[in-house]
Protein backbone atom coordinates (compact mmCIF):
# COMPACT_ATOMS: atom_id res chain seq x y z
CA UNK A 1 0.00 0.00 0.00
CA UNK A 2 1.81 3.36 -1.33
CA UNK A 3 1.28 6.32 1.41
CA UNK A 4 -1.72 7.88 -0.19
CA UNK A 5 -4.00 4.96 0.02
CA UNK A 6 -2.40 4.95 3.50
CA UNK A 7 -3.53 8.09 4.48
CA UNK A 8 -6.62 7.99 2.77
CA UNK A 9 -7.93 4.23 4.05
CA UNK A 10 -6.75 5.85 7.69
CA UNK A 11 -8.32 9.35 7.34
CA UNK A 12 -11.91 7.45 6.22
CA UNK A 13 -11.44 4.95 8.81
CA UNK A 14 -10.99 7.52 11.57
CA UNK A 15 -13.79 9.84 9.96
CA UNK A 16 -16.08 6.55 9.86
CA UNK A 17 -15.57 5.64 12.68
CA UNK A 18 -16.10 9.32 14.24
CA UNK A 19 -19.11 9.51 12.32
CA UNK A 20 -20.52 6.52 13.67
CA UNK A 21 -19.75 7.09 17.05
CA UNK A 22 -21.37 10.62 17.40
CA UNK A 23 -24.16 9.19 15.08
CA UNK A 24 -24.58 6.62 18.04
CA UNK A 25 -24.38 8.85 21.03
CA UNK A 26 -26.69 10.96 19.01
CA UNK A 27 -29.08 7.71 19.12
CA UNK A 28 -28.55 6.69 22.34
CA UNK A 29 -28.70 10.46 24.12
CA UNK A 30 -31.95 11.92 22.07
CA UNK A 31 -33.68 7.77 22.68
CA UNK A 32 -33.09 7.98 26.78
CA UNK A 33 -34.26 12.29 26.45
CA UNK A 34 -37.79 10.56 24.47
CA UNK A 35 -38.18 8.25 26.63
CA UNK A 36 -37.49 9.86 29.99
CA UNK A 37 -40.14 12.80 28.75
CA UNK A 38 -42.69 10.56 28.14
CA UNK A 39 -41.97 9.01 31.49
CA UNK A 40 -42.19 12.16 33.35
CA UNK A 41 -45.07 13.78 31.27
CA UNK A 42 -47.09 10.27 31.75
CA UNK A 43 -46.53 10.66 35.45
CA UNK A 44 -47.22 13.81 35.53
CA UNK A 45 -50.63 13.13 33.15
CA UNK A 46 -51.36 10.20 35.73
CA UNK A 47 -50.76 12.68 38.70
CA UNK A 48 -53.43 15.32 37.04
CA UNK A 49 -55.56 12.86 36.51
CA UNK A 50 -55.54 11.57 39.74
CA UNK A 51 -56.54 15.40 41.43
CA UNK A 52 -58.92 15.42 39.06
CA UNK A 53 -60.54 12.59 40.11
CA UNK A 54 -60.36 13.04 43.72
CA UNK A 55 -61.83 16.41 42.92
CA UNK A 56 -64.45 14.91 41.39
CA UNK A 57 -65.16 12.41 44.06
CA UNK A 58 -64.42 15.34 46.57
CA UNK A 59 -67.33 17.11 44.74
CA UNK A 60 -70.08 14.31 44.46
CA UNK A 61 -69.69 13.73 48.12
CA UNK A 62 -70.76 17.11 49.07
CA UNK A 63 -73.71 17.14 46.43
CA UNK A 64 -74.72 13.56 48.61
CA UNK A 65 -74.25 15.63 51.94
CA UNK A 66 -76.44 18.25 50.78
CA UNK A 67 -79.53 16.06 49.60
CA UNK A 68 -78.88 14.16 53.03
CA UNK A 69 -79.62 17.29 55.05
CA UNK A 70 -82.35 18.44 52.69
CA UNK A 71 -84.19 15.38 53.12
CA UNK A 72 -83.93 14.90 56.73
CA UNK A 73 -86.65 16.79 57.98
CA UNK A 74 -89.09 14.82 55.24
CA UNK A 75 -87.96 11.74 55.60
CA UNK A 76 -90.66 10.04 55.73
CA UNK A 77 -92.46 11.59 52.70
CA UNK A 78 -92.03 9.46 49.90
CA UNK A 79 -93.02 12.31 47.29
CA UNK A 80 -89.78 13.87 49.00
CA UNK A 81 -87.46 11.13 48.89
CA UNK A 82 -88.27 10.77 44.85
CA UNK A 83 -87.70 14.27 44.12
CA UNK A 84 -84.86 14.50 45.80
CA UNK A 85 -83.17 11.38 44.34
CA UNK A 86 -84.44 12.68 40.69
CA UNK A 87 -82.96 15.86 41.22
CA UNK A 88 -79.61 14.80 42.22
CA UNK A 89 -79.53 12.66 39.10
CA UNK A 90 -80.53 15.08 36.30
CA UNK A 91 -79.16 17.96 37.89
CA UNK A 92 -75.60 17.13 37.26
CA UNK A 93 -74.89 14.27 35.89
CA UNK A 94 -72.78 12.51 38.41
CA UNK A 95 -74.47 9.76 38.53
CA UNK A 96 -76.04 6.73 36.45
CA UNK A 97 -78.78 6.14 39.15
CA UNK A 98 -79.82 7.39 42.98
CA UNK A 99 -81.45 5.48 45.36
CA UNK A 100 -81.97 6.88 49.31
CA UNK A 101 -82.46 3.12 51.63
CA UNK A 102 -83.20 3.23 55.57
CA UNK A 103 -81.01 1.97 58.06
CA UNK A 104 -82.26 -1.75 56.85
CA UNK A 105 -80.88 -1.29 53.09
CA UNK A 106 -84.67 -0.62 52.20
CA UNK A 107 -85.11 1.11 48.95
CA UNK A 108 -87.55 4.23 49.90
CA UNK A 109 -86.68 5.75 46.43
CA UNK A 110 -85.08 5.65 43.11
CA UNK A 111 -83.95 6.95 39.90
CA UNK A 112 -84.40 6.01 37.48
CA UNK A 113 -87.31 4.14 38.80
CA UNK A 114 -86.92 1.76 35.36
CA UNK A 115 -84.17 -0.01 38.30
CA UNK A 116 -87.80 -1.24 40.09
CA UNK A 117 -85.95 -1.44 42.97
CA UNK A 118 -88.40 0.45 45.35
CA UNK A 119 -89.17 -1.70 48.73
CA UNK A 120 -86.12 -4.33 47.79
CA UNK A 121 -84.11 -4.79 50.66
CA UNK A 122 -80.49 -4.20 49.19
CA UNK A 123 -77.50 -6.89 49.79
CA UNK A 124 -75.69 -5.64 47.84
CA UNK A 125 -71.58 -4.83 49.00
CA UNK A 126 -72.23 -1.00 48.54
CA UNK A 127 -75.65 -0.72 50.43
CA UNK A 128 -74.94 -3.15 53.29
CA UNK A 129 -71.33 -1.11 53.69
CA UNK A 130 -72.99 2.06 54.26
CA UNK A 131 -75.94 1.29 56.44
CA UNK A 132 -72.72 -0.99 58.58
CA UNK A 133 -70.85 2.11 58.78
CA UNK A 134 -72.75 4.97 59.01
CA UNK A 135 -70.32 7.41 57.64
CA UNK A 136 -69.50 8.63 54.11
CA UNK A 137 -68.25 6.06 51.94
CA UNK A 138 -66.89 5.61 48.54
CA UNK A 139 -67.56 1.42 48.02
CA UNK A 140 -65.08 -1.07 46.52
CA UNK A 141 -66.44 -1.97 42.83
CA UNK A 142 -69.38 -4.68 42.62
CA UNK A 143 -71.97 -6.06 41.06
CA UNK A 144 -75.72 -4.92 41.58
CA UNK A 145 -78.63 -6.20 42.14
CA UNK A 146 -79.64 -5.51 38.70
CA UNK A 147 -76.63 -6.80 37.37
CA UNK A 148 -74.35 -3.78 36.82
CA UNK A 149 -70.81 -3.73 37.80
CA UNK A 150 -70.66 -0.25 39.82
CA UNK A 151 -69.43 1.78 42.31
CA UNK A 152 -71.68 2.95 45.32
CA UNK A 153 -70.75 6.51 46.83
CA UNK A 154 -73.29 7.65 49.88
CA UNK A 155 -73.84 9.48 52.63
CA UNK A 156 -75.25 8.96 55.83
CA UNK A 157 -79.02 10.47 56.67
CA UNK A 158 -79.39 11.40 60.23
CA UNK A 159 -82.44 13.51 61.87
CA UNK A 160 -82.17 15.94 64.17
CA UNK A 161 -82.12 14.01 66.89
CA UNK A 162 -78.94 12.41 66.24
CA UNK A 163 -80.80 9.52 65.02
CA UNK A 164 -79.09 7.20 61.98
CA UNK A 165 -82.39 6.71 59.43
CA UNK A 166 -80.46 5.32 56.64
CA UNK A 167 -78.13 6.93 53.38
CA UNK A 168 -78.45 8.49 50.19
CA UNK A 169 -75.93 7.06 47.27
CA UNK A 170 -75.21 7.71 43.36
CA UNK A 171 -73.86 4.59 41.53
CA UNK A 172 -71.02 4.95 38.82
CA UNK A 173 -71.77 2.04 36.15
CA UNK A 174 -68.17 1.00 35.00
CA UNK A 175 -69.32 -1.02 32.11
CA UNK A 176 -71.61 1.60 30.72
CA UNK A 177 -71.37 5.31 29.97
CA UNK A 178 -71.17 7.23 33.08
CA UNK A 179 -69.41 10.38 34.48
CA UNK A 180 -65.77 8.33 35.31
CA UNK A 181 -65.95 6.93 31.49
CA UNK A 182 -66.71 10.97 30.37
CA UNK A 183 -63.90 12.17 33.23
CA UNK A 184 -60.87 9.58 31.54
CA UNK A 185 -62.34 8.37 28.55
CA UNK A 186 -61.67 11.79 26.70
CA UNK A 187 -57.52 11.16 27.39
CA UNK A 188 -57.30 8.25 24.92
CA UNK A 189 -55.02 8.69 22.09
CA UNK A 190 -54.57 7.34 18.81
CA UNK A 191 -51.07 6.32 18.95
CA UNK A 192 -51.72 3.63 21.25
CA UNK A 193 -51.29 5.48 24.51
CA UNK A 194 -54.26 5.30 26.79
CA UNK A 195 -55.07 5.31 30.72
CA UNK A 196 -56.51 2.95 33.00
CA UNK A 197 -57.80 2.88 36.76
CA UNK A 198 -57.25 0.15 39.27
CA UNK A 199 -58.75 -0.15 42.53
CA UNK A 200 -57.13 -1.11 46.06
CA UNK A 201 -57.50 -4.74 45.05
CA UNK A 202 -55.77 -4.40 41.58
CA UNK A 203 -59.10 -5.10 39.87
CA UNK A 204 -59.50 -2.53 36.81
CA UNK A 205 -62.54 -0.01 37.37
CA UNK A 206 -62.06 2.12 33.96
CA UNK A 207 -60.28 0.63 30.67
CA UNK A 208 -60.61 1.69 27.26
CA UNK A 209 -61.66 -1.84 26.31
CA UNK A 210 -64.09 -2.43 28.15
CA UNK A 211 -64.09 -6.26 28.48
CA UNK A 212 -61.12 -5.73 30.64
CA UNK A 213 -63.35 -3.67 33.49
CA UNK A 214 -63.87 -5.63 36.42
CA UNK A 215 -60.83 -7.74 35.88
CA UNK A 216 -58.09 -8.05 38.28
CA UNK A 217 -54.59 -7.83 36.99
CA UNK A 218 -51.53 -9.94 38.30
CA UNK A 219 -47.89 -9.58 37.77
CA UNK A 220 -48.09 -6.53 36.18
CA UNK A 221 -45.02 -4.07 38.01
CA UNK A 222 -46.73 -0.63 38.03
CA UNK A 223 -49.85 -1.77 40.20
CA UNK A 224 -47.78 -3.96 42.24
CA UNK A 225 -45.51 -0.83 42.71
CA UNK A 226 -48.48 1.50 43.58
CA UNK A 227 -49.34 0.18 46.32
CA UNK A 228 -45.82 1.07 47.65
CA UNK A 229 -44.79 4.37 46.16
CA UNK A 230 -48.28 5.72 45.19
CA UNK A 231 -46.67 8.02 42.50
CA UNK A 232 -43.88 7.29 39.86
CA UNK A 233 -42.65 5.68 36.33
CA UNK A 234 -41.57 2.76 35.01
CA UNK A 235 -40.42 1.08 31.71
CA UNK A 236 -43.03 -2.29 31.81
CA UNK A 237 -44.07 -4.43 29.03
CA UNK A 238 -47.98 -4.97 29.56
CA UNK A 239 -50.52 -7.98 29.00
CA UNK A 240 -50.05 -8.01 25.14
CA UNK A 241 -46.12 -8.42 25.55
CA UNK A 242 -45.68 -4.42 24.08
CA UNK A 243 -43.06 -2.41 25.79
CA UNK A 244 -45.05 0.94 27.57
CA UNK A 245 -43.64 4.01 29.03
CA UNK A 246 -46.12 4.15 32.12
CA UNK A 247 -46.08 7.06 35.17
CA UNK A 248 -48.97 6.73 37.48
CA UNK A 249 -50.50 8.21 40.76
CA UNK A 250 -53.01 7.20 43.27
CA UNK A 251 -56.35 9.07 44.13
CA UNK A 252 -55.95 9.60 47.97
CA UNK A 253 -59.51 9.54 48.91
CA UNK A 254 -60.27 5.67 47.47
CA UNK A 255 -56.62 4.60 46.62
CA UNK A 256 -57.00 3.96 43.42
CA UNK A 257 -54.32 4.14 40.91
CA UNK A 258 -54.35 6.05 37.61
CA UNK A 259 -51.75 4.36 34.97
CA UNK A 260 -51.13 6.76 32.05
CA UNK A 261 -48.82 4.83 29.41
CA UNK A 262 -47.64 5.11 25.86
CA UNK A 263 -45.80 2.46 23.93
CA UNK A 264 -42.24 2.86 23.34
CA UNK A 265 -42.04 2.41 19.93
CA UNK A 266 -44.66 5.38 19.47
CA UNK A 267 -42.60 7.45 21.63
CA UNK A 268 -39.49 6.18 19.65
CA UNK A 269 -41.00 6.78 16.30
CA UNK A 270 -39.62 10.09 16.01
CA UNK A 271 -36.46 9.47 16.91
CA UNK A 272 -36.14 7.11 13.29
CA UNK A 273 -37.32 10.03 11.17
CA UNK A 274 -35.06 12.56 13.40
CA UNK A 275 -32.04 10.44 13.28
CA UNK A 276 -33.04 10.46 9.44
CA UNK A 277 -32.62 13.93 8.71
CA UNK A 278 -29.46 14.05 10.68
CA UNK A 279 -27.63 11.47 8.07
CA UNK A 280 -29.20 13.50 5.54
CA UNK A 281 -27.76 16.23 6.29
CA UNK A 282 -24.38 15.50 7.38
CA UNK A 283 -23.96 13.31 4.70
CA UNK A 284 -23.20 15.56 1.82
CA UNK A 285 -21.05 17.47 4.37
CA UNK A 286 -19.11 14.12 4.81
CA UNK A 287 -18.99 13.66 1.34
CA UNK A 288 -17.59 16.89 0.86
CA UNK A 289 -14.87 15.81 3.29
CA UNK A 290 -13.58 12.81 1.69
CA UNK A 291 -13.17 14.66 -1.55
CA UNK A 292 -11.10 17.11 -0.16
CA UNK A 293 -9.18 14.27 2.20
CA UNK A 294 -8.44 12.47 -0.64
CA UNK A 295 -7.18 15.52 -2.37
CA UNK A 296 -4.67 16.36 0.15
CA UNK A 297 -3.89 12.54 0.67
CA UNK A 298 -2.82 12.50 -3.31
CA UNK A 299 -1.12 16.01 -2.36
CA UNK A 300 1.02 15.01 -0.08
CA UNK A 301 2.07 11.61 -1.47
CA UNK A 302 2.73 12.82 -4.69
CA UNK A 303 5.93 14.11 -4.01
CA UNK A 304 6.65 10.73 -1.94
CA UNK A 305 6.20 8.55 -4.73
CA UNK A 306 7.84 10.52 -7.35
CA UNK A 307 10.85 10.11 -4.94
CA UNK A 308 10.28 6.48 -4.20
CA UNK A 309 10.01 5.71 -8.08
CA UNK A 310 13.66 7.60 -8.44
CA UNK A 311 15.07 5.09 -5.31
CA UNK A 312 14.25 2.09 -7.44
CA UNK A 313 16.26 3.72 -10.72
CA UNK A 314 19.23 5.46 -8.68
CA UNK A 315 22.15 3.63 -11.49
CA UNK A 316 20.04 5.39 -14.38
CA UNK A 317 21.56 8.65 -15.73
CA UNK A 318 18.43 10.30 -15.94
CA UNK A 319 17.43 9.59 -12.31
CA UNK A 320 19.01 12.61 -10.97
CA UNK A 321 17.49 14.87 -13.14
CA UNK A 322 14.07 13.48 -12.39
CA UNK A 323 14.38 14.36 -9.09
CA UNK A 324 15.34 17.98 -8.87
CA UNK A 325 12.07 18.09 -11.10
CA UNK A 326 10.14 16.56 -7.82
CA UNK A 327 8.03 19.30 -6.13
CA UNK A 328 9.19 19.00 -2.94
CA UNK A 329 6.41 21.33 -0.80
CA UNK A 330 6.33 20.59 2.61
CA UNK A 331 9.80 19.64 5.60
CA UNK A 332 9.90 16.06 5.05
CA UNK A 333 10.00 15.32 1.27
CA UNK A 334 12.75 18.37 0.77
CA UNK A 335 14.39 16.72 3.25
CA UNK A 336 14.72 12.97 1.37
CA UNK A 337 15.05 14.82 -2.19
CA UNK A 338 17.72 17.07 -0.63
CA UNK A 339 19.57 13.57 0.54
CA UNK A 340 18.76 11.87 -2.32
CA UNK A 341 20.22 14.48 -5.25
CA UNK A 342 23.63 13.93 -2.33
CA UNK A 343 23.44 9.97 -2.43
CA UNK A 344 22.91 10.05 -6.09
CA UNK A 345 25.86 11.92 -6.31
CA UNK A 346 28.07 9.71 -4.55
CA UNK A 347 26.91 6.83 -6.54
CA UNK A 348 27.58 8.31 -9.43
CA UNK A 349 31.11 9.35 -8.64
CA UNK A 350 31.54 5.66 -6.87
CA UNK A 351 30.63 4.15 -10.60
CA UNK A 352 32.57 6.35 -12.03
CA UNK A 353 35.53 5.71 -9.57
CA UNK A 354 34.76 1.62 -10.32
CA UNK A 355 34.99 2.17 -13.94
CA UNK A 356 38.28 3.74 -13.74
CA UNK A 357 39.61 1.15 -11.54
CA UNK A 358 38.25 -2.18 -13.94
CA UNK A 359 41.05 -1.90 -16.08
CA UNK A 360 44.13 -2.36 -12.97
CA UNK A 361 45.39 -5.29 -14.01
CA UNK A 362 47.65 -4.58 -16.89
CA UNK A 363 48.44 -8.55 -17.54
CA UNK A 364 44.57 -9.41 -17.92
CA UNK A 365 42.91 -6.26 -17.74
CA UNK A 366 40.29 -7.53 -14.91
CA UNK A 367 39.28 -5.53 -12.24
CA UNK A 368 41.93 -5.59 -9.14
CA UNK A 369 41.27 -5.92 -5.28
CA UNK A 370 40.29 -2.46 -5.08
CA UNK A 371 38.29 -2.38 -7.64
CA UNK A 372 36.53 -5.59 -5.87
CA UNK A 373 36.15 -4.27 -2.84
CA UNK A 374 34.12 -0.82 -4.38
CA UNK A 375 31.50 -3.19 -6.05
CA UNK A 376 31.74 -5.02 -3.03
CA UNK A 377 30.73 -1.77 -1.12
CA UNK A 378 28.50 -0.23 -3.75
CA UNK A 379 26.38 -3.53 -3.88
CA UNK A 380 26.28 -3.73 -0.01
CA UNK A 381 24.89 -0.07 -0.22
CA UNK A 382 21.97 -0.51 -2.32
CA UNK A 383 21.34 -3.93 -1.11
CA UNK A 384 21.51 -6.26 -4.00
CA UNK A 385 22.43 -9.55 -3.81
CA UNK A 386 25.62 -11.52 -5.97
CA UNK A 387 27.19 -14.53 -6.02
CA UNK A 388 31.03 -14.96 -5.48
CA UNK A 389 32.51 -17.27 -7.82
CA UNK A 390 36.21 -18.24 -6.85
CA UNK A 391 38.19 -19.49 -9.78
CA UNK A 392 41.50 -21.39 -9.62
CA UNK A 393 43.92 -23.04 -12.23
CA UNK A 394 44.47 -26.60 -11.44
CA UNK A 395 48.18 -27.05 -11.96
CA UNK A 396 49.51 -23.90 -12.76
CA UNK A 397 52.66 -24.12 -10.92
CA UNK A 398 53.74 -26.94 -13.36
CA UNK A 399 52.82 -24.62 -16.39
CA UNK A 400 55.50 -21.86 -14.95
CA UNK A 401 58.02 -24.67 -14.65
CA UNK A 402 57.76 -26.28 -17.87
CA UNK A 403 56.91 -23.72 -19.84
CA UNK A 404 58.41 -20.46 -18.28
CA UNK A 405 56.50 -17.83 -16.78
CA UNK A 406 55.47 -16.07 -20.72
CA UNK A 407 53.61 -18.90 -21.45
CA UNK A 408 51.89 -18.59 -17.79
CA UNK A 409 50.83 -15.23 -18.31
CA UNK A 410 49.57 -16.01 -21.91
CA UNK A 411 47.55 -18.72 -19.85
CA UNK A 412 46.09 -16.13 -17.85
CA UNK A 413 45.38 -13.90 -20.12
CA UNK A 414 43.14 -16.25 -22.48
CA UNK A 415 41.47 -17.85 -19.35
CA UNK A 416 40.26 -14.15 -18.39
CA UNK A 417 38.61 -13.79 -21.37
CA UNK A 418 36.84 -17.35 -21.03
CA UNK A 419 35.71 -15.36 -17.99
CA UNK A 420 34.44 -12.46 -20.20
CA UNK A 421 33.19 -14.63 -22.73
CA UNK A 422 30.58 -16.28 -20.18
CA UNK A 423 29.58 -13.28 -18.14
CA UNK A 424 27.03 -9.87 -18.59
CA UNK A 425 27.62 -6.21 -18.99
CA UNK A 426 26.79 -5.77 -15.23
CA UNK A 427 29.24 -8.71 -13.61
CA UNK A 428 32.26 -7.71 -12.53
CA UNK A 429 36.06 -10.24 -12.94
CA UNK A 430 38.30 -9.50 -11.02
CA UNK A 431 42.26 -11.23 -10.53
CA UNK A 432 42.72 -11.53 -6.81
CA UNK A 433 46.19 -13.36 -7.04
CA UNK A 434 48.59 -15.22 -9.27
CA UNK A 435 46.46 -17.26 -11.18
CA UNK A 436 43.27 -16.65 -8.20
CA UNK A 437 40.15 -15.34 -10.25
CA UNK A 438 36.86 -13.97 -8.84
CA UNK A 439 33.88 -13.09 -10.74
CA UNK A 440 30.69 -11.01 -8.62
CA UNK A 441 27.56 -11.99 -10.36
CA UNK A 442 25.02 -9.42 -9.22
CA UNK A 443 21.34 -10.64 -9.02
CA UNK A 444 22.34 -14.10 -9.31
CA UNK A 445 21.15 -17.18 -7.11
CA UNK A 446 23.92 -20.13 -6.51
CA UNK A 447 22.02 -22.25 -9.06
CA UNK A 448 22.57 -19.70 -11.88
CA UNK A 449 25.87 -19.04 -10.62
CA UNK A 450 26.72 -22.59 -10.99
CA UNK A 451 25.25 -22.93 -14.14
CA UNK A 452 27.79 -20.06 -15.23
CA UNK A 453 30.98 -21.93 -12.87
CA UNK A 454 29.90 -24.89 -14.75
CA UNK A 455 29.89 -23.50 -18.25
CA UNK A 456 33.08 -21.50 -17.62
CA UNK A 457 34.69 -25.07 -16.20
CA UNK A 458 33.70 -27.01 -19.68
CA UNK A 459 34.78 -24.44 -21.85
CA UNK A 460 37.81 -24.24 -20.68
CA UNK A 461 38.57 -27.69 -20.18
CA UNK A 462 37.28 -28.05 -23.68
CA UNK A 463 40.06 -24.73 -24.95
CA UNK A 464 43.37 -25.21 -26.26
CA UNK A 465 46.20 -22.69 -24.49
CA UNK A 466 48.68 -21.48 -26.65
CA UNK A 467 51.81 -23.16 -25.64
CA UNK A 468 50.08 -25.30 -22.51
CA UNK A 469 47.55 -27.22 -24.41
CA UNK A 470 44.55 -28.36 -22.10
CA UNK A 471 44.55 -27.22 -18.68
CA UNK A 472 41.39 -27.09 -16.19
CA UNK A 473 40.05 -24.93 -12.91
CA UNK A 474 38.55 -25.53 -10.45
CA UNK A 475 35.85 -23.27 -8.92
CA UNK A 476 33.93 -22.54 -5.72
CA UNK A 477 30.54 -20.86 -5.57
CA UNK A 478 28.85 -18.59 -2.44
CA UNK A 479 25.71 -16.58 -2.37
CA UNK A 480 25.08 -13.49 -0.57
CA UNK A 481 23.14 -13.09 1.52
CA UNK A 482 22.03 -16.32 0.90
CA UNK A 483 25.19 -17.85 2.48
CA UNK A 484 25.51 -15.17 4.89
CA UNK A 485 24.94 -11.30 5.82
CA UNK A 486 28.61 -10.59 6.21
CA UNK A 487 30.50 -10.54 2.51
CA UNK A 488 33.39 -11.20 4.03
CA UNK A 489 32.26 -14.74 5.25
CA UNK A 490 30.53 -15.02 1.51
CA UNK A 491 34.38 -14.54 0.47
CA UNK A 492 35.55 -17.07 2.21
CA UNK A 493 33.14 -19.87 2.35
CA UNK A 494 33.38 -19.54 -1.95
CA UNK A 495 37.39 -20.33 -0.83
CA UNK A 496 36.71 -23.23 0.84
CA UNK A 497 34.31 -24.77 -1.93
CA UNK A 498 37.11 -23.81 -4.32
CA UNK A 499 39.45 -26.26 -1.84
CA UNK A 500 37.14 -28.63 -1.40
CA UNK A 501 36.98 -28.75 -5.73
CA UNK A 502 40.80 -29.40 -5.18
CA UNK A 503 40.07 -31.60 -2.93
CA UNK A 504 37.68 -33.81 -4.32
CA UNK A 505 40.00 -34.26 -7.72
CA UNK A 506 40.01 -30.87 -9.13
CA UNK A 507 38.22 -29.61 -12.36
CA UNK A 508 34.88 -29.50 -10.34
CA UNK A 509 32.55 -26.63 -9.24
CA UNK A 510 31.45 -26.73 -5.60
CA UNK A 511 28.94 -24.91 -4.28
CA UNK A 512 27.76 -23.42 -0.70
CA UNK A 513 23.96 -23.38 -0.12
CA UNK A 514 22.21 -20.98 2.48
CA UNK A 515 21.47 -24.35 4.19
CA UNK A 516 25.31 -24.25 4.84
CA UNK A 517 25.30 -28.07 2.97
CA UNK A 518 28.06 -28.23 0.02
CA UNK A 519 26.78 -29.86 -3.35
CA UNK A 520 29.05 -30.41 -6.72
CA UNK A 521 27.36 -29.17 -9.31
CA UNK A 522 25.88 -31.89 -11.21
CA UNK A 523 23.84 -32.27 -8.27
CA UNK A 524 22.57 -28.65 -8.21
CA UNK A 525 21.78 -28.27 -11.77
CA UNK A 526 20.33 -31.50 -12.33
CA UNK A 527 17.60 -31.06 -9.17
CA UNK A 528 15.79 -28.46 -10.94
CA UNK A 529 17.08 -28.29 -14.81
CA UNK A 530 16.25 -31.61 -16.81
CA UNK A 531 19.66 -30.10 -18.78
CA UNK A 532 23.67 -29.70 -17.27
Amino acid sequence: MDLRRLILALTIASALISLANTYYASFQVQRQQLIENTLESNHAYATKLAASTEDFLAGVQQQLRISAAAITANFQTKNILKIETERLRLQTDSFNSVVVINQDAKVLATSPETLQLKGQTLETLGAVEAVKSKKPLISQPYVSAVGNLLIFISHPIFLDSGEYVGAIGGTIYLKQASILNHLLGKHYYNDGSYIYVVDKNQRIIYHPEINRVGKVVTNNLVINTLAEQGSGKKQITNSQGIEMLAGYATVPTTGWGVVAQRPKSATLAALDSLMAKVVSKILPIALLSLLIIWWCAKLISKPLRQLADSANAMDKPETEQNIQKVKSWYFESSELKRVMLVGINILHKSINKLKDDVQTDPLTGLCNRRGMELALSLWKTVKTPFSAVTIDIDFFKRINDTYGHDVGDLVLQQLAQHMRDVSRADDVICRVGGEEFLMLLPKTNSQTAAQVAERLRSQVESSIFDYAGKITISIGVANWPDSSNEISVVLKAADQMLYKAKRCGRNRVEVFLSDHVTHDVDTLINKDSPTK
